[in-house]
C-alpha cells in the first residue's frame, strides 16, 4: 500500500529558484576574489539542483531508496580501496640505465 504525501508547494519552490538565480547573477558583479565567487556560485547551483531533485523529481519522498542508492556505491568504493591497498606496497619497475641526452645534429 502506498502512503500519500502532502503535495509540495511548487510556486514556493519556483520563487526560491528565482531568488537563487538572481543572487547568482548578483554574485558575478560583486568585487570579490574569483575563488570566492566560484565557491558561492557552486554552492547556490547545488542548492538549486537539490530543490529541483527533491520537489520536481519527487525524491524528497523516497528516503529509503535514495539512501540505498547512495550507500551501496559508497560501500563498493570502500571495498575496492581496501582490496587494492596491498598493491600500493608493490615496487614499481625502475630502469637501471641512466637517461640519455637527446642527440643534436649540426
Amino acid at each position: 500500500m502506498t502512503s500519500a504525501h502532502k503535495q509540495p508547494n511548487y510556486i514556493g519552490v519556483f520563487w526560491w529558484l528565482l531568488a537563487l538565480t538572481i543572487l547568482e547573477v548578483g554574485v558575478i558583479f560583486m568585487p570579490m576574489a574569483r575563488l570566492l565567487i566560484a565557491i558561492l556560485l557552486v554552492g547556490m547551483a547545488m542548492s538549486k539542483a537539490a530543490l529541483v531533485a527533491m520537489y520536481f523529481m519527487h525524491l524528497k519522498f523516497e528516503r529509503r531508496t535514495l539512501g540505498l542508492i547512495a550507500i551501496i556505491p559508497l560501500a563498493l568504493c570502500v571495498l575496492l580501496v581496501f582490496a587494492l591497498l596491498p598493491d600500493l606496497s608493490a615496487t614499481p619497475h625502475r630502469s637501471t640505465e641512466p637517461p640519455q641526452a637527446p642527440a643534436t645534429s649540426h
